[in-house]
């Protein structure tokens, strides 16, 4: 039985303790999946401790079949779409974002990086964007993007692989270039 296993039948069995390790096993990843979303740290940060509350709250609605990752990733997305409907979304410059996370982020070069990646997408349809964002930010598999987006399997890699192909003419264009 993996850890996650464990941990979910013994947060079944109301055993408190679970929860925080099973969110100390999720937190970074979905925090940097909310980093995408939000316009800045805080609100990320936000979204990622709402993600957790709604989690808990909801933990009745979950069936275990081994897909609690995706369970909690369209909590994520959720609770990101309603951060965004609620702030608005604006879009980090690379050079805001390099002047906030150098003296806060050890792993700037990671970060910088997924700015660069931010910028190349936005001109993707927006649930292009979230394909996309989830398989190579995510680093999250086509079944588990399938099953957040509530999308076929079929539909998600026709989608990943269109997009796939503008971003590829827009580099050899010269769009990509001012990035």
């Amino acid at each position: 039985m993996a850890r996650e296993d464990e941990l979910i039948q013994r947060i079944a069995q109301g055993e408190i303790n679970a929860v925080d390790e099973l969110i100390a096993m999720f937190y970074p990843e979905i925090l940097r999946y909310c980093l995408w979303h939000a316009p800045d740290r805080s609100l990320a940060e936000d979204a990622a401790q709402e993600t957790f509350l709604k989690t808990i709250r909801y933990f009745d609605r979950y069936t275990h079949k081994g897909k609690f990752k995706s369970f909690l990733y369209q909590i994520a997305l959720h609770t990101c779409i309603d951060l965004q409907r609620k702030y608005g979304h604006t879009d980090l410059s690379l050079e805001e974002a390099a002047i906030e996370i150098a003296f806060s982020e050890p792993a700037f070069e990671t970060v910088q990086s997924d700015m660069v990646l931010r910028q190349l997408i936005k001109s993707l349809p927006k649930d292009s964007q979230e394909i996309v964002l989830l398989r190579f930010g995510q680093e999250l598999t086509l079944r588990e993007i399938a099953k957040i987006v509530h999308l076929p399997l079929r539909t998600v890699q026709s989608k990943l692989r269109c997009a796939m192909k503008k971003l590829k003419s827009e580099m050899e264009s010269g769009k990509g270039e001012s990035l």
